[in-house]
């Protein structure tokens, strides 16, 4: 993508039906690098139970293999929460 990182952006990539709206943006400083990026998720069998979808996974997962912070937006509550060196921070 590489483009500056803009809250019309966000929006219009995460837009409904838009050809990028689905999976997950990797933001590097103030750029978007890509979008509709499909990430590792964590394990199942330890965030299935807790009623983690595969959003929340993804958001986990990728924190578990790199040096990365994930945002997730519960698509149900629109909740966000915060994950880093694998674990997750609601709200």
């Amino acid at each position: 993508v590489d483009a500056r990182v803009s809250p019309e952006l966000i929006t219009g990539i995460f837009f409904p039906n838009s050809p990028l709206h689905d999976m997950a943006m990797v933001i590097r400083e103030d750029r978007v690098v890509a979008a509709s990026c499909e990430l590792p998720l964590a394990g199942e069998f330890l965030y299935s139970a807790r009623g983690f979808g595969t959003r929340h996974r993804a958001a986990i997962g990728i924190t578990e293999q790199t040096d990365a912070v994930s945002v997730v937006v519960s698509q149900e509550t629109g909740e966000i929460s915060l994950a880093q060196g694998g674990q997750l921070v609601p709200g």
